[in-house]
């Protein structure tokens, strides 16, 4: 009974237009009156708890810190060291997005972000150098989605604190994933463009290569600062976030010397625009991650899964499916904060490392940016691309499946995500 209170007042709250976050409080709520113990302290002070959380503070960092790398030169120089690179192969503009989504991916971890930067870039040149405008826009979209697996994940971080599980190794556990990602990408690329006759750039020497890796390696050396830094016990999540933000500052102002003082002002008012966003959704969805607690609503799917309990695969298999289904509808953050205290539980029950299940399902999430109507990064692609969504659709089905096949294999193979964690986290 609780549970069907819960999903329909939530369905119906959404339908109507209501906020995601509105729509979290309404449903505890709901859940609340159902049990007859409607408090409005309780929801007061889990709201206040949702957002009083110190791994959270990471986001507003990472946010910030992404903003400032866009406005300080560092995108546009990433391009550069990846034309430079394979520029001069057959559709090599496409590898080029390929190897900057992954690039960016270490700088900013947001997908929407990162599919605006590299879309504004890309997309007109690709278009100009003969390539289809609507298999370009799918392909920067495709690629975007790697931001949220590789480290720093915003993601990662909301599922971290939501599910009690080490941010530092689902870090650790999207490295390999991401970069399985972005080679089923290349396939899939390669075999598009194969037989095409499209405009490739003159061979860099390797003076310009060198050039090129000069001006982008302060760039190329944050990620590697984080996931160091982490894994060597420097600093948290959190931490790391405050010196992205330092990074950022200082490579802007003073070495690309491309970010002035007086846009620090917009961009500060940018990013807690964002910030407020994700902070508001996370303390609302605590409220609802209490009640469904108290409300008993992961046993009561337990016992629907009852039949599958025993075998993690079949297991594993059902609710990603469930994932992949509700991603069509609702958007990565909502689904993380929604599906997370359901879903913990069971997994905790089969046996399943929480850590590796926090890689496949934020995979999962970020297929279902690629899937109307919600789809946000699908949606941006079409902005920056200047095409409508059924074109973009043409264009990013074999990417979107791409993804699909990588996802089984993490399902079929826990080895590929869960050897590297024990490798990497080795003291």
């Amino acid at each position: 009974m609780t549970l069907t209170v819960f999903i329909v007042t939530l369905l119906v709250a959404m339908a109507l237009g209501i906020p995601i976050a509105y729509a979290l409080l309404i449903s505890g709520v709901a859940l609340m009156f159902s049990m007859d113990n409607f408090d409005s302290q309780i929801v007061a002070q889990n709201l206040i708890n949702g957002a009083d959380n110190f791994p959270l503070m990471a986001i507003p960092f990472f946010i910030l810190a992404g903003e400032l790398m866009n406005a300080g030169g560092i995108s546009k120089r990433i391009v550069a060291f990846a034309m430079s690179l394979v520029g001069h192969i057959r559709g090599g503009l496409g590898y080029v997005a390929i190897i900057g989504s992954v690039l960016f991916a270490g700088l900013s971890g947001s997908a929407v972000a990162d599919t605006a930067a590299l879309g504004a870039i890309l997309i007109p040149m690709m278009v100009k150098a003969g390539y289809d405008r609507n298999r370009s826009t799918g392909l920067i979209a495709g690629s975007g989605i790697i931001a949220p697996v590789i480290p720093p994940s915003i993601p990662m971080i909301i599922f971290g604190v939501t599910a009690n599980v080490s941010i530092t190794k689902l870090f650790l556990g999207g490295i390999v994933p991401g970069i399985l990602m972005a080679i089923g990408l290349a396939i899939v690329w390669w075999w598009l463009v194969r037989n095409e006759k499209l405009e490739v750039y003159e061979r860099k020497s390797l003076k310009e290569i060198a050039k090129t890796t000069v001006q982008a390696i302060w760039a190329l050396l944050l990620p590697v600062l984080i996931v160091v830094g982490m894994r060597g016990g420097v600093f948290t999540p959190t931490e790391a976030a405050v010196v992205a933000v330092f990074y950022a500052l200082i490579v802007g102002l003073v070495i690309y010397r491309e970010l002035k003082i007086s846009q620090l002002y917009e961009i500060l008012v940018s990013a807690a625009k964002t910030t407020s966003v994700v902070m508001f959704l996370a303390a609302a969805a605590m409220v609802s991650a209490w009640l469904i607690t108290v409300a008993n609503i992961p046993a009561e799917i337990t016992s629907l899964l009852g039949p599958v309990m025993d075998n993690p695969f079949l297991l594993l298999v059902m609710i990603n499916l469930l994932v992949l289904l509700v991603g069509t509808a609702v958007d990565l953050t909502p689904t993380i904060l929604i599906l997370t205290p359901v879903l913990m539980p069971i997994i905790q029950q089969a046996g399943i490392d929480p850590v590796y299940f926090g890689i496949l399902f934020i995979i999962n999430n970020c297929i279902g940016l690629l899937t109307p109507p919600v789809g946000t990064v699908l949606n941006t692609a079409c902005g920056v691309g200047k095409t409508d969504m059924e074109g973009v659709m043409k264009g990013v089905w074999p990417f979107l499946l791409i993804h699909c096949v990588i996802l089984f294999l993490l399902i079929l193979f826990p080895e590929i995500v869960t050897v590297p964690i024990e490798f990497l986290d080795k003291k």
